[in-house]
């Protein structure tokens, strides 16, 4: 079975890595660009297109409010970025927000931070694979008619690409990024340089269409919320900031400044790309439509089921470029496949996230250790199972997936913010170097204004969302909180229950006597060997025990005792109804009730066999009594193996491919440097 598994599993995510290699999977900056960033830097190819639909309730008429839109959410993206650069220098150790509310607020604020960490980071997979999808599907008709089967294939792949290493990943993932962002600023600046200075008319595919207005002539109140929720659907823009803050230890040295950096020019290339690309959407006159099949007129007429809505960066680019260009090509495929790299952001977060919360005792303790490629494996496979499940739900429908994002970014924005205005005022309090508390003081009001500006925008988004899908998030937040909760209540009461006292307990004390047991059905080698190991215990008192399903059966191992004269009583227990677990239970348990103070000592015989396929047909009744055994107190279950040949031909297999150095072998160590058993002579 090794052998099954172990060439394709190196074949997919290559040689394991020592321990001691882990300093080598640190990140350089222009690594940790496109590993930590690309969901933010990807989210431009949405976010714009989220505001204009929005708007678009209104009619194109309100298209000419999305540049103010589009200042509110630079302000707010430079107030996160420079807030989170306080974060990084003052909690380098990799639990961003959780770590931050949970110092200075405390486990209720940490364990709600989490809770929206892992939903955003969930969500941030599917919608970013499910809108990459999207434009994907507009160059290529097959992805579109089979978006799930795509989108789920691609979730697999990033998971393959992943549990190769963060590192390594980092690598494929560079390229691409790049080439994203160099082709978004080409666009802006032809752009630019064709209706600035060349005084080109750029038309979008959809100038001419008309949009039929779901509510016209909004004004007061009503043109108030619109502007708010286009504004919180703008915000999207943001997803992804706050991995920075949780990936420090990823980061070469010195970390804190070289993820502060990151931070910085993250913002800087976001917020160029957002704004450039509003500004070529209003320039080339794009129309964005919720549902376009009825919404989107053309002479007058709507353009039906048939039409398919590119996004927003489509349309600017076939105006710029031309629709077929090489550079438009270029651009499109970059951008599909940037938003399907976008998903690599939470898939450094949320395994990073999720083993500071397996190491506190909120999650499963196996999501605390590292793969073989150093990368913690199960919460990287965890999150792909959540994400995929998602968007089998949802259709990969980024319009309805969109809806349930941004909110848990939101929640832990503001309370990492207020948790860093509390780090702030405690280290106040005895600080007393004038120069240090002055720089003290001006981080606590960039973090004071982050707090108050995204606890704002968590109610717009709350308020303008909540009806569409927002209470989808939240609800997954509240189910998380639970089980996480629920997790560490048992990781705390199983560890007082099984603490050591300092005084003499019933565990320290020797039982007055060793009751052993020996379950035999045949008289055969197994057998024999389990009865000689009991002997060699010294135990207070040894039996034999069978029981008694086939009379005949019965009857031939009582005759076959009794000619070889074995020196151990033989016990039979009826077993009318045919079972037997259940007998050999009830029987240790009567054993325990008559003496509590004594130990009962289960021997069983097993066979140890070569394949798999012979688990199937042998050791399933010792299996089950084990099992039931377990939960009996006072009773302890020995195996005795009796090796058949299969299981020597195995072993002989195995010593005739260690001469065969397979990928990985490093873990096991060198093959010429293991000790291997001296083979018997003649063998």
């Amino acid at each position: 079975m090794s052998k099954l598994t172990d060439l394709p599993k190196r074949i997919l995510i290559g040689r394991a890595l020592r321990s001691d290699r882990l300093g080598e999977t640190l990140l350089p900056k222009r690594i940790a660009l496109p590993v930590f960033a690309s969901d933010p830097l990807s989210s431009v190819a949405y976010a714009p297109g989220e505001v204009l639909l929005v708007l678009s309730i209104a009619g194109a008429a309100a298209y000419q409010y999305s540049p103010w839109i589009a200042l509110a959410v630079v302000v707010l993206m430079f107030t996160v970025v420079a807030s989170y650069r306080q974060n990084v220098h003052a909690y380098p150790s990799g639990g961003g927000d959780y770590e931050v509310a949970n110092t200075n607020l405390g486990p209720k604020a940490g364990l709600t931070v989490a809770s929206a960490l892992l939903v955003d980071y969930v969500l941030t997979v599917a919608v970013s694979i499910s809108s990459g999808v999207e434009n994907l599907g507009s160059a290529v008709p097959f992805v579109v008619e089979n978006k799930v089967l795509c989108a789920v294939a691609i979730i697999v792949l990033l998971t393959l690409m992943n549990l190769r290493g963060v590192r390594e990943s980092g690598k494929l993932f560079a390229i691409p990024t790049y080439v994203f962002v160099a082709s978004v600023f080409a666009m802006i600046l032809w752009g630019a340089y064709q209706g600035l200075v060349l005084d080109t008319t750029m038309k979008a595919p959809t100038a001419d269409f008309d949009i039929k207005a779901e509510e016209a002539g909004l004004a007061g109140f009503a043109l108030v919320f619109l502007l708010l929720r286009a504004f919180s659907s703008g915000c999207a823009a943001l997803t992804g900031v706050e991995a920075i803050s949780n990936g420090v230890p990823a980061f070469r040295k010195p970390k804190s400044k070289n993820a502060a950096s990151t931070l910085a020019l993250m913002g800087l290339l976001a917020v160029t790309m957002f704004c450039g690309i509003i500004g070529l959407a209003l320039a080339t006159d794009v129309k964005m439509a919720e549902d376009p099949a009825h919404e989107l007129l053309k002479n007058g007429v709507p353009v039906g089921d048939g039409y398919v809505q590119n996004p927003v960066i489509s349309q600017v680019a076939a105006a710029v470029f031309g629709d077929g260009t090489f550079f438009f090509v270029l651009l499109a495929a970059a951008t599909a496949l940037v938003l399907f790299l976008a998903a690599n952001t939470a898939y450094n977060g949320f395994p990073l996230l999720g083993s500071i919360l397996a190491q506190d005792r909120y999650l499963p303790r196996q999501l605390h250790t590292r793969g073989d490629r150093l990368a913690f494996s199960n919460g990287i496979v965890v999150l792909s199972g959540a994400a995929a499940l998602l968007v089998w739900v949802y259709g990969a429908d980024s319009t309805k997936l969109i809806q349930l994002y941004i909110v848990g970014v939101f929640v832990s924005f503001t309370l990492s913010q207020t948790g860093m205005v509390r780090h702030w005022n405690r280290h106040l309090r005895t600080e007393k170097n004038p120069a240090k508390r002055r720089h003290m003081i001006r981080s606590r009001a960039i973090n004071a204004f982050g707090a108050f500006f995204t606890g704002l925008v968590l109610v717009v988004v709350l308020a303008t969302k909540f009806t569409h899908g927002a209470w989808v998030a939240l609800l997954g937040m509240v189910i998380f909180y639970a089980v996480m909760s629920a997790i560490r209540r048992h990781y705390d009461r199983v560890a007082e229950e099984i603490s050591a006292p300092d005084e003499p307990s019933d565990d320290s004390v020797r039982p007055s006597r060793v009751h052993a047991i020996v379950l035999v059905s045949k008289v055969h080698r197994p057998t024999l060997r389990a009865l000689a190991y009991a002997k060699l215990m010294r135990v207070d008192k040894l039996e034999a025990l069978s029981i008694n399903v086939d009379p005949s059966e019965t009857k031939a191992l009582r005759a076959e005792w009794e000619r070889r004269g074995i020196n151990v009583p033989l016990k039979i227990l009826d077993s009318p109804y045919r079972e037997i677990t259940r007998p050999v239970v009830d029987y240790v348990k009567g054993l325990r009730r008559e003496s509590p103070r004594d130990v009962v000592s289960v021997v069983i015989p097993e066979y140890v066999v070569g394949h798999w396929y012979e688990h199937l047909l042998h050791n399933q009744s010792a299996l089950r009594l084990k099992g039931r055994l377990l939960f009996t107190p006072g009773v302890m279950v020995t195996s005795v193996p009796y090796q058949l040949v299969s299981s020597e031909k195995a072993r002989k297999r195995a010593r005739k491919r260690q001469n065969w150095v397979a990928p990985g072998s490093v873990r096991r160590g060198l093959v010429d440097e293991r000790p291997r058993d001296r083979e018997p002579a003649g063998e």
